[in-house]
C-alpha cells in the first residue's frame, strides 16, 4: 500500500538565484440573498430539468468578486539565512583492515547558499497589515511584500505561531484594499468558496470548489480544526485566502493531502476565526499564549468505550498526566475520561486541545470526568503552555504528538549494559512520519540526533523540535549488534 503523504511547505527552497513556486485559494458562496447573487450574474441553465426548474439554481460567476477583493491579494518572497548540511562519520565496516583508510571518513558537504520562497498572503488594514502562514516567512532574512499593481515593499514580521501556522507582516504604506473577515458561523458545509494566490509562481491565479467539511485534525495540528475544501490549492498557495461568495475571507490556505506533492482533490484552510485570535495577539505582543494542563491524551475507541462503561465513544481519554503540571496539582489520573471542558462537551480528544489553548493562563476551568466508570467534577487552573525547549519542552508534544512519530521507551542501567552503551532510547513505536521514512525500526536504539546526544526521551523531544523543516538530519542508531545513520527529514507537509 502506498503512503498517503502531507505536504504542508507553501514556499520551495531552492538556490539563490531560483525560486520556490506556490499557491493560493479563495472562496464563495451559493446560499445567497437574490440580491447578493444578483451581482455575480449567474449562468442560466437552458432547458433545466423539473428539479432544476423548480430549484431555480444559478451557477455563480466568480469575476465581481475577484475584481472587487483581488487587489487585496499579495505575492510574498523570502529569502532564507543559508544552511550547512553536513555528513557525519558512520560506522567505518572495514576498521582493521588495509581497505579502512579508505572508508574511514565521509566528506562534509558545503554551505548552501542562501534560500529563497515565495508564498501568498492578504491585506486585513488599509495601513500595511497582513496575514499569511507561519512557514511561508520561518526564519526569513528578508521579506519582499508585491501588491497586484506591481509595487513592492520590504515587509516587517511582526510575530509568527508556529502551533496554528499564522504570521502576521507590516508593510510601510496607507490607502491598501483589505478583506473583509467572515464571521466563522456562517460557513457552511458544501458552500462556494474561492482561492487566490500564487500557484508554482504564476501569481494571481483564482480557483473555486466547494466547502467539503468543518473541523478536521490533521496529524500534529490539535489546535487548527481546519475548514476542508475541493479547491485547487498547490505549493506557492500557502498564505492566501479563502473566500466566501460574500467577498469575505472565511480561511488561510495553509495544507493539501496528496501523495504527489501537488493538488489531488483535498486542501485545508486554518479557519479565520482561529487566524484572527492569533494576529490580535502577535500585534499585541508578537507572541501568543496558550492555555495548557499538562496531560497526554488519546481517542476513545468502541472496545475503550466498553472496557469503560461509556455510552458511546466519546471524550478524550487520560494516558498520562505530566509530573508538575495543571492537571496533576487538580488530581486528574491516567484513565480518566474528559468528556466536558467548561461545560462544552468533548466529543473527540481533537477537542480539547483547542478548547484549553484558548483559555487565560490563570483561569480555573471545570472538568467533567468519567472515572472508573461514574461522573467526577474537577477544577483545573489553566497555566500558561511552556515554550519549546524550556524545562517543559515536552508539554507541547504532549498536546500536539511526537514530531518523529515515534514512540520511545527509556533504558535502565542492565539493558545498556546488556547492549554495551550508556545513553539512547529504545524505539517501541513507530507511526507515519519522519522516523518511518527514514527507515527507522521498532526496537532501534537511538543514541543522537543531529549533534544532541540522546538520553532521555525529553532529550529526544526537545532535539527534534529545534530541527528545521524539510532539512536532513542525521540520526544514529543502534540496530542489532552494530550502529548505522539514517538521514531524518522532519516535513510540515504544508501546500504552498
Amino acid at each position: 500500500m502506498k503512503t498517503v503523504t502531507m505536504f504542508r511547505k507553501t514556499t520551495i527552497a531552492v538556490a539563490l538565484g531560483a525560486l520556490a513556486l506556490g499557491a493560493g485559494a479563495l472562496g464563495y458562496r451559493l446560499h445567497q440573498e437574490p440580491a447578493a447573487l444578483a451581482a455575480f450574474a449567474p449562468v442560466s441553465v437552458a432547458q433545466a430539468s423539473p428539479v432544476q426548474a423548480a430549484a431555480n439554481v444559478a451557477l455563480p460567476d466568480f469575476a465581481e468578486l475577484v475584481a472587487q477583493h483581488g487587489a487585496a491579494v499579495v505575492n510574498i518572497t523570502v529569502e532564507q539565512p543559508a544552511r550547512k548540511v553536513v555528513l557525519e562519520r558512520g560506522a567505518n565496516p572495514f576498521e582493521g583492515t588495509p581497505f579502512g583508510e579508505f572508508f574511514g571518513n565521509l566528506p562534509r558537504q558545503p554551505d548552501m547558499g542562501p534560500q529563497r520562497g515565495l508564498g501568498s498572503g492578504f491585506l486585513i488594514s488599509e495601513d500595511g497589515y497582513l496575514m499569511t502562514n507561519a512557514h511561508v516567512v520561518g526564519d526569513a532574512r528578508t521579506v519582499r511584500v508585491k501588491l497586484t499593481d506591481r509595487r513592492e515593499f520590504d515587509g516587517r514580521v511582526i510575530g509568527r505561531d508556529r502551533a496554528t501556522d499564522v504570521a502576521l507582516v507590516k508593510i510601510d504604506a496607507r490607502g491598501l484594499s483589505f478583506v473583509k473577515l467572515a464571521h466563522p458561523n456562517d460557513v457552511r458545509v458544501g458552500e462556494w468558496v474561492v482561492a487566490i494566490g500564487s500557484p508554482y509562481g504564476f501569481e494571481n491565479t483564482v480557483t473555486a470548489g466547494i466547502v467539503s467539511a468543518k473541523g478536521r485534525t490533521l496529524p500534529d495540528d490539535s489546535y487548527v480544526p481546519f475548514i476542508q475544501t475541493d479547491v485547487a490549492v498547490n505549493p506557492g498557495n500557502s498564505g492566501g485566502p479563502l473566500f466566501n461568495l460574500k467577498g469575505e475571507v472565511v480561511g488561510i490556505n495553509s495544507q493539501i493531502y496528496s501523495r504527489s506533492g501537488g493538488y489531488q482533490g483535498l486542501s485545508f484552510a486554518i479557519p479565520v476565526d482561529v487566524a484572527r485570535k492569533v494576529s490580535d495577539q502577535l500585534r499585541a505582543s508578537g507572541k501568543v499564549t496558550r492555555g495548557w494542563m499538562g496531560v497526554t491524551i488519546q481517542e476513545v475507541s468502541q472496545d475503550l468505550a466498553n472496557s469503560f462503561k461509556l455510552d458511546k465513544p466519546r471524550g478524550a481519554l487520560v494516558s498520562a498526566v505530566s509530573a508538575g503540571g495543571p492537571a496533576k496539582a487538580a488530581g486528574l489520573r491516567a484513565g480518566d475520561i474528559i468528556v466536558a471542558f467548561d461545560g462544552k462537551p468533548i466529543g473527540s480528544s481533537a477537542d480539547l486541545p483547542q478548547e484549553v489553548a484558548a483559555r487565560l493562563p490563570g483561569s480555573t476551568a471545570k472538568l467533567q470526568v468519567i472515572r472508573e466508570g461514574k461522573p467526577v467534577s474537577i477544577a483545573v487552573k489553566v497555566a500558561s503552555l511552556p515554550e519549546p525547549g524550556g524545562n517543559d519542552a515536552q508539554a507541547e508534544a504532549e498536546m500536539k504528538g511526537a514530531r518523529l512519530g515515534v514512540v520511545v521507551a527509556e533504558l535502565n542501567a542492565q539493558q545498556k549494559q546488556e547492549l554495551g552503551i550508556d545513553h539512547g532510547v529504545q524505539v517501541a513505536q513507530v507511526a507515519p512520519g519522519a522516523a518511518e521514512r527514514a527507515g527507522v525500526r521498532p526496537g532501534d536504539v537511538i543514541l543522537q540526533l543531529g549533534d544532541k546526544r540522546i538520553d532521555s526521551a525529553a532529550t529526544l523531544r526537545a532535539a527534534a523540535a529545534k530541527l528545521p523543516d524539510g532539512t536532513p538530519a542525521a540520526m544514529l542508531v543502534r540496530r542489532e549488534d552494530g550502529t548505522i545513520f539514517l538521514a531524518v527529514t522532519p516535513q510540515s507537509g504544508r501546500a504552498g
